[in-house]
């Protein structure tokens, strides 16, 4: 016979799990300081003039 299970103790270990992983997400998102998240933005502009400079027009 299988490993008895109690269901609502996995449902709860699940929820837990899965705020754990949006806590982790947000921390990476909004846990920066401006200084950081304002190199960021500048540096994805620059990549994006880059391409946009290396494009061939026809």
């Amino acid at each position: 016979m299988g490993e008895v299970i109690n269901l609502n103790r996995v449902r709860k270990d699940r929820a837990k799990a899965e705020a754990r992983s949006t806590a982790k997400a947000n921390r990476a998102a909004h846990g920066r300081t401006r200084a950081e998240r304002t190199k960021a933005e500048t540096e994805r502009e620059r990549a994006a003039r880059l391409l946009d400079g290396s494009k061939l027009e026809d």
